[in-house]
């Protein structure tokens, strides 16, 4: 029976409209539409339970009528339908209604529910553009993303299992009240409308305070993690105490934020205290003088008492209820804020997948500046022929790094093409596009996962043969056998922690290089790839990726000439323009920037008739 539950929703299944809508009960909706008959089952379910539980003082009132009026000698023989009834409901109705109420609302909605919310927010989250987690903190994203699911899930079934329960009994509680005498109606009605105005004036000021909290919470959480992510900078720079205060700022605005939706919450309950109070002093004094002048029975007293104590018991619950519901709904607020955002670069309607043929690469006068007004390329014409392999190079800030990722749509070009074998990538799905293109960069980032993850990473069918051949080539596989991790795992199991950081800059760069040997794509990216190797562990790999190399186009970025001197053709650019361009000695000979360049760096290492040696 659990089994069958947990088994309505699959979480992780494809969304068919993953990009949520940014209007709260939009936003809401779109995941509430794809469990909308648990919802309405558990509408359902909840009606049913709060009309169980208002009959129950009604049954109650109806008993002490019963026994006053019958002869104790007669009671079980002429009443005892009636009485087994009522015990029936009371041991099998009211069970079997809970039951339900629990089966959908903590088997087929709680853990799936959350986790199908988690999924497809993550789904949608991680498609944004790579500018989009660069302005802002991981630790917040991922937080906004946990926090979503289950704030939306408790906003969702506790206005079921809340409001509409309390307005079923609220209704039942009044019918019943006035079928013994329309005056006994009258303090619960005026109880409502007190209940209401309480609402209406706490609830707006507790949801806009929680929203406002949440967001606190949340940048706390962005600091928190944004220091332990970086915390071997905080322990070189000996910067622990700059670090508390950068926390400490975010502990007190959260604090102060928090401590100013509990005072209203204080004013609430203590209102609603009064309140309850005066309902049942008024229920029940008028209940006795209804009673003492003959216009109800004594039943009806003992109907009306446990029935108002019931309502007030369960308003504090539901107050408490209702003040959570906004919590959440402000954390909900909070996860919109990161969650139901469009897609920055999606793929256009209609967009082909590439399939490269030959590798020419055309930039047709691309402009791009960041959206700033001086951009950082202007007019940016160059042409790479198939099979080709140019090195960039260039003065830091000159555009180099730029090129590479618009070329892999990172961006939106401001102005001109892109081609591809002729083909326009803006037209490209950028899935198919980056699949074409394999990327080594300076800042070598690794999964927290084995080394044997973390290479085949570069294309998931690869065999554990073919990992350790590119290991080999990347000259990784010696040092990978020697690795050990903390729990054990030797070899390609370890496991490199967080963005790799039990490995050494050196061995991050060659798993990379081994990632991009088994990925074997057409077009190859060389930024920096091998500035964080040594001298001999670098000329070595050079041989292994002169292999790689082998009849694909390479696109190289260095600032350490000597490294790509070989390349077919250097492009020097500057300020976002093309300069100069030819192969190393043609450039030398020149004299102009490039040369420049050259003799900057080999200046502080060789004298002139070394650097004419070198030429």
């Amino acid at each position: 029976m659990f089994a069958f539950f947990e088994r309505i929703l699959t979480p992780t299944a494809p969304p068919e409209n993953p990009e949520p809508p940014a209007k709260l009960i939009a936003f809401l909706w779109h995941f509430a539409r794809q469990a909308k008959w648990l919802f309405a089952a558990l509408f359902v379910v909840e009606c049913m339970s709060a009309l169980t539980d208002s009959a129950v003082p009604w049954f109650m009132g109806r008993i002490v009528t019963m026994v006053t009026k019958t002869p104790p000698d007669r009671l079980f023989a002429d009443k005892w339908p009636w009485l087994l009834g009522v015990a029936a409901f009371v041991v099998i109705v009211r069970p079997a209604v809970t039951l339900m109420r629990y089966l959908i609302s903590n088997q087929a909605i709680a853990a799936p529910f959350t986790g199908l919310i988690r999924w497809q927010s993550h789904w949608h989250v991680v498609r944004q553009s790579w500018a989009f987690f660069q302005n802002d903190f991981a630790g917040r994203i991922s937080n906004r993303v946990m926090q979503t699911g289950p704030s939306v899930r408790s906003t969702l079934t506790a206005t079921i299992t809340t409001v509409w329960y309390i307005s079923v009994y609220g209704v039942s509680a009044i019918t019943l009240a006035a079928a013994a005498d329309r005056w006994l109606a009258l303090p619960l009605v005026l109880w409502f409308a007190g209940y209401a105005a309480l609402l209406v004036y706490f609830v707006p000021r507790m949801r806009e305070r929680s929203k406002v909290s949440s967001i606190a919470r949340s940048t706390l959480m962005g600091r928190i993690v944004d220091s332990y992510t970086n915390i071997l900078t905080v322990k070189l720079f000996a910067r622990a105490r700059e670090e508390d205060d950068y926390v400490r700022d975010a502990v007190d605005a959260h604090v102060d934020l928090f401590k100013a939706a509990q005072r209203l919450l204080t004013a609430f309950v203590t209102l609603l205290d009064v309140l309850n109070v005066l309902l049942i002093t008024g229920a029940g004094a008028l209940a006795v003088v209804l009673w003492r002048y003959g216009a109800i029975e004594v039943g009806a007293i003992a109907m009306v008492l446990p029935l108002t104590l019931q309502l007030t018991n369960m308003s504090r619950q539901i107050a408490m209820r209702i003040t959570e519901i906004f919590e959440d709904v402000g954390v909900v607020q909070e996860g919109m804020l990161t969650i139901a955002q469009p897609l920055q670069l999606p793929d256009p309607e209609n967009a082909r997948p590439l399939t490269v043929r030959a590798g020419r690469i055309d930039f047709k006068n691309v402009s791009f500046g960041y959206g700033r007004e001086a951009g950082v390329l202007q007019n940016f014409n160059l042409t790479i022929h198939p099979g080709e392999k140019i090195g960039l190079v260039g003065r830091s800030g000159a555009g180099k790094s730029t090129v590479v990722n618009l070329l892999l749509r990172f961006f939106h070009l401001e102005g001109g093409a892109i081609l591809i074998d002729g083909e326009d990538i803006s037209g490209l799905t950028a899935e198919s596009l980056r699949a074409q293109i394999s990327v080594v960069t300076q800042d070598t980032s690794l999964l927290h996962r084995s080394i044997r993850e973390n290479v085949r990473y570069g294309r998931p069918q690869a065999s554990d043969a073919e990992i350790e051949r590119a290991a080999k080539l990347a000259h990784a596989h010696e040092f990978v056998l020697d690795l050990e991790d903390w729990n054990g795992r030797r070899g390609y199991d370890a496991h490199v922690g967080e963005r790799g950081v039990k490995l050494s800059g050196g061995q991050r760069q060659r798993i990379a290089i081994a990632r991009v040997i088994l990925k074997d794509a057409p077009i190859l990216v060389f930024d920096e790839a091998t500035s964080a190797l040594d001298s001999e562990v670098e000329a070595a790999i050079q041989s292994s990726l002169g292999t790689l190399m082998a009849g694909k186009t390479v696109i190289a970025i260095a600032h350490r000439l000597s490294t790509i001197a070989q390349m077919d053709r250097l492009v020097v650019l500057e300020h976002g323009r093309i300069v100069e361009q030819g192969s190393h000695r043609e450039l030398l000979a020149r004299d102009g920037h490039y040369a420049a360049l050259w003799r900057r760096q080999a200046g502080g290492f060789l004298d002139a008739t070394d650097m004419q040696a070198a030429e």
